[in-house]
């Protein structure tokens, strides 16, 4: 079994290697938890207190045999690209009196709130029910990013049993507060759905009935984030860990309420049979498949980034040839485009080296060494416990300013504090070119507000945000500024995780240009810390081509407006069923299937243009709705063999309807099967597979799209089929008869890929 720390990565932690160097790296490549694990999944990142960002993961045994587990595993950084292992967050003997001794944890989510850091996480066995996957969701507490943690006595949400009998999937945690102040709490999986649930004031108790936010056997893994006013919901959906055939994507949903309801960017709701979902990540044909269960962090130039873990298709297992999924982190650009986020603009996870995020700026500054980059304006300042304090007192402001130059766009941020009643207000000046000429944003306690302030001679202009009741101004806050062109925006978070407390946004004046970034003060016990000031981040604003089609490829093409099927066709496994007439093919669903050793489905089939193309099937079938049909379906298939296919179908799964883009293969000693999901289906559902040879590899790329209307596409993953294979086109309508349903095939229809 290969280990799941790298040993050189141990050696260097052993010895005290720094995990990255003082310069920030400028490109990087996946994974970049590769240094120090061979999976890392679940992942989410938070930067520390002391400047520095931690990850936390999912991890499973660490020896064969042995029964030795990784208990949340916690890697350290410098930069986001170059990362070391420093320890396990909660020790392998210590569990909570409620679980089982030997349960594990899974899917941390860290954040940090009044003051502390707080871990949740899923606790898959407990004393509820013995013998039973019985989940809840856990919390500890700590001081500091690396502990020590101490868990709560009692779960969070505690294990829930299901109507239908056994456990509801009570996993997958992940905290939100809101602009209020309220905390949330997100969680569950297939097997129940996500809900949401309202925290106790110290977030460690769910309060309050929860809410089904998403529809269950389609979504888990949710984080929720606020941008732009509105509250997007990420979720990941099919098989997480299916080898070489793994499908994992991840989508979103938005609602103007934390509780939801949350819907794609067609209005489609994620809590309904045929759940909606805005593709955010999938599987592009290279390396990486199953991209998934996320977070997100934010670099210092302002620019979103994708955490979240993926699976090498040619290197899929620990334990060759099967065993734990090895599911490594990755880290990818997330671009918001026309309201929506997406990885890469819609290109998916890379490949080779990228633009790395962006951890240092002309302004990085974390008080270790004084204030030797700094120039005292007004007031007293002083240094103590690595962070930069104003000990004068009155209501006076009082500025400290970083002799670097910075440019006019740019992003400032910094820890901030108001320890002790007299200090009144910390703030971030930008743009500051003389007491007269300036842009100071507020964390205010008088005011009780985030207050956006711009001095330009004689014109003063304000604007502020409340802040929520209860608010711990002594406890650090992120303050975060950005000045683009004649535009300020500013916000508060607890740690700079996409739940800001309190935003404002203020003009500023077109003189106003060049100048300087400062601390700004106003009485003793206002304090500041990693204060930084980089380059604002340029915003990507268009999305990557998806395949379009080209000139009508009529002889590869058929609108079944004959008496019968035409000599192009060729069967296997002929179904009399199968009939042409009235404008269509109609096919009753078979029961069996292509899937597995079995083997017995009919595919209707026919040659494949050469070169790049694109076929399109429009499909109407009767599966209802919210009823279990389980495997019911038609499509279209891309069928070299009966164990090497690629199959984009109208499924029945659960109570849910899907649009799946499954693969079979052989792998090690059987075969493998995995799904991809791509749009949401309708009783009448346009299917595409638009084909390419990789020109590296000779590999077989077919990308799946689905549409509702015929006009608008949803664009999903890929999935290859062997170089030197000569795939066929065709058709399918199997996977079960109690009730039969019965597909209708108006057309199929070939382009040329523009």
């Amino acid at each position: 079994m290969k280990r799941i720390l790298a040993v050189a990565a141990a050696l260097a932690f052993a010895l005290g290697v720094p995990a990255a160097a003082a310069s920030s790296p400028t490109s990087y490549s996946n994974a970049v938890s590769k240094g120090f694990a061979d999976t890392f999944a679940d992942p989410v990142i938070i930067r520390g207190e002391d400047g520095r960002w931690y990850s936390y993961g999912t991890s499973d045994p660490l020896r064969e045999g042995e029964g030795v587990f990784h208990r949340i595993p916690t890697a350290v950084s410098d930069d986001l690209v170059n990362w070391s292992y420093e320890g396990d967050a909660l020790e392998s003997a210590d569990v909570p009196a409620y679980a089982e001794p030997d349960t594990s944890f899974w899917a941390p989510d860290v954040r940090y709130l009044d003051g502390r850091y707080v871990m949740y996480y899923t606790v898959t066995d407990t004393k509820v029910a013995p013998g039973w996957t019985d989940f809840a969701i856990g919390v500890a507490t700590a001081p500091s990013p690396t502990g020590p943690w101490t868990h709560s006595d009692t779960p969070v949400v505690p294990p829930r049993p299901a109507p239908s009998g056994g456990w509801w999937g009570t996993i997958d945690p992940s905290q939100f507060t809101d602009a209020d102040g309220a905390k949330y709490l997100y969680f569950g999986g297939y097997f129940g759905g996500i809900w949401v649930t309202e925290l106790s004031a110290d977030g460690l108790r769910a309060v309050g009935e929860p809410t089904r936010v998403t529809i269950d056997n389609k979504f888990e893994g949710g984080y929720v984030v606020r941008h732009d006013g509105w509250y997007y919901l990420f979720g990941s959906s099919a098989n997480c860990c299916a080898g070489p055939t793994t499908g994992y994507a991840v989508f979103a949903g938005r609602s103007k309420s934390p509780r939801g309801p949350f819907v794609d960017a067609s209005g489609t709701s994620l809590d309904t049979s045929r759940a909606g979902g805005t593709p955010v990540v999938a599987q592009n044909g290279n390396t990486w498949i199953g991209p998934g269960h996320n977070g997100l962090v934010t670099d210092l130039a302002g620019q979103d980034w994708f955490v979240y873990h993926a699976i090498d298709r040619r290197d899929p297992y620990l334990d060759q040839p099967h065993g734990v999924n090895e599911r490594p982190m990755l880290i990818d650009r997330l671009d918001w485009i026309d309201g929506w986020p997406v990885v890469r603009a819609g290109a998916g996870p890379s490949e080779g080296a990228q633009p790395a995020p962006v951890t240092t700026g002309p302004v990085h500054e974390t008080f270790d060494s004084g204030l030797g980059g700094w120039e005292t304006v007004s007031g007293e300042w002083s240094v103590s416990d690595e962070s930069v304090r104003q000990t004068e007192s009155g209501k006076a402001t009082r500025l400290l300013t970083a002799r670097a130059e910075v440019p006019d766009d740019m992003r400032a941020e910094a820890d901030v504090r108001l320890a002790g009643s007299g200090a009144d207000a910390v703030g971030l000046a930008v743009r500051h070119m003389s007491p007269g000429h300036s842009a100071t944003v507020w964390l205010d306690r008088s005011a009780g507000a985030l207050v956006a302030e711009v001095v330009d001679g004689a014109r003063r202009t304000r604007a502020r945000a409340p802040l929520p009741g209860g608010f711990s101004y002594d406890a650090w806050h992120n303050l975060a500024v950005e000045a683009r062109g004649d535009r300020l925006v500013a916000s508060v978070t607890d740690a700079r995780l996409g739940d800001p407390q309190a935003e404002v946004s203020l003009r500023l004046p077109a003189g106003l240009a060049g100048g300087q970034v400062g601390i700004a003060a106003r009485g003793a016990g206002a304090s500041a810390d990693n204060v930084s000031a980089a380059p604002l981040f340029e915003p990507v604003t268009e999305r990557a081509p998806t395949p379009q089609p080209g000139a009508p490829l009529a002889a590869h093409s058929d609108e079944f407006d004959g008496a019968s099927l035409g000599e192009d066709w060729s069967w296997v496994r002929e179904d009399p069923d199968a009939v042409v007439g009235d404008g269509g093919l109609t096919w009753p669903t078979q029961a069996d299937d292509l899937v597995g050793d079995d083997n017995q489905a009919g595919v209707l089939l026919r040659d494949a243009p050469s070169g790049d193309y694109i076929v399109e099937a429009k499909l109407s079938i009767d599966l209802g709705v919210d009823t279990i049909r389980n495997y019911q379906q038609a499509g279209l298939v891309a069928y070299a063999d009966d164990d090497h296919f690629a199959r984009l179908s109208h499924v029945a799964i659960w109570n849910t309807r899907q649009v799946e883009f499954g693969k079979e293969m052989p792998f090690a000693d059987g075969l493998a099967f995995g799904g991809n999901i791509v749009g949401p289906p309708a009783e009448t559902t346009w299917l595409r597979l638009a084909h390419r040879v990789d020109p590296d590899n000779g590999e077989h790329e077919y990308r799946a799209a689905s549409s509702r209307d015929g006009e608008t596409w949803v664009w999903g993953g890929v999935w290859t089929l062997p170089a030197g294979a000569d795939p066929k086109i065709g058709l399918v309508s199997h996977g079960g008869d109690s009730p039969q349903g019965t597909a209708v095939f108006d057309h199929l229809r070939m382009y040329e890929w523009n």
